[in-house]
């Protein structure tokens, strides 16, 4: 990044596109850590585990922006750079009693980190220079949609084995969840008095056309987090998690490149729609 100034998704070289994906890797290995200690002063060895492998799923992707680096061909500049700030936020896991913390809250941090840093490469591709910074970004942000599926598993793991109180859902359920979500937007718009209006409507569009999306061209493949508390159908936070989730699953493990894209694209808009909906004040 030629200064601090600049907007920090607007790189000039491959370079310091690799230099920042490295620094934001080594912060959340840094943040994990330093949680993972607290929770062994504080007698939780089995949350400082959960934080232990936390950092070895993000020393792994530290290594594998390595191998990009030291790729045939490429050969890599030093080159200063300034990670956007609070890309990683431990949420006050940091400062809270020890007592306050649950497995299912740790990998709720390392999820919404992930996003943070998928939405991140989405907005550095959209805005890139050259296409070899925007196919790089494109890359970036594929590895971490990856990641969130995979913490994201881990946190339906930590939440079933937490609660038990569920709510059983049918195949055809995701089109109608989504006119749910749909609504639930639109009511939220007309009751907007801090402006986001516009971006709230947009939102419910986006919900809905996916919702007759999926009417007129089901997926062939059913989501496997089958099963959802009461409350995730109640209000567009916890829907938006949960279709989040449904998306991603189906990405997974799709029977045909088709319904991996569609459901990839599904999920990337509900990504979207999580992060607008915690900015927002109630939130």
């Amino acid at each position: 990044m030629s200064s601090k100034t600049s907007d920090p998704w607007q790189l000039a070289s491959l370079d310091e596109l690799l230099a920042l994906a490295g620094a934001m890797e080594q912060e959340a290995i840094d943040g994990y850590v330093a949680l993972s200690l607290r929770m062994k002063d504080m007698g939780r060895p089995e949350l400082a585990a959960v934080f232990d492998a936390l950092v070895a799923e993000e020393r792994g992707h530290l290594s594998k922006v390595g191998e990009w680096e030291n790729a045939p061909g490429h050969k890599t500049r030093s080159v200063p750079t300034y990670p956007p700030e609070h890309l990683f936020d431990d949420e006050g896991a940091g400062k809270v009693a020890a007592e306050m913390l649950t497995a299912y809250r740790a990998f709720s941090i390392a999820v919404r980190n992930e996003e943070r840093a998928f939405v991140f490469w989405s907005y550095v591709s959209a805005h890139a220079r050259s296409q070899h910074i925007r196919d790089a970004a494109e890359r970036m942000a594929r590895e971490e949609l990856g990641h969130v599926t995979t913490l994201r598993r881990e946190r339906r793991r930590a939440f079933h084995q937490e609660r038990g109180q569920l709510l059983a859902l049918d195949k055809g359920d995701l089109p109608l969840l989504e006119q749910r979500l749909s609504n639930l937007f639109k009511s939220m718009a007309e009751l907007s008095t801090a402006g986001g209006g516009d971006d709230l409507l947009a939102r419910s569009n986006e919900a809905d056309l996916r919702s007759k999306s999926m009417l007129g061209h089901p997926f062939l493949t059913t989501a496997r987090p089958e099963r959802a508390t009461q409350k995730a159908v109640e209000s567009a936070l916890p829907l938006c998690e949960f279709l989040a989730d449904c998306y991603l699953d189906i990405g997974d493990r799709a029977a045909n490149e088709e319904d991996a894209d569609r459901a990839r694209e599904f999920a990337s808009q509900v990504i979207h729609c999580l992060r607008a909906l915690r900015r927002l004040p109630s939130n």
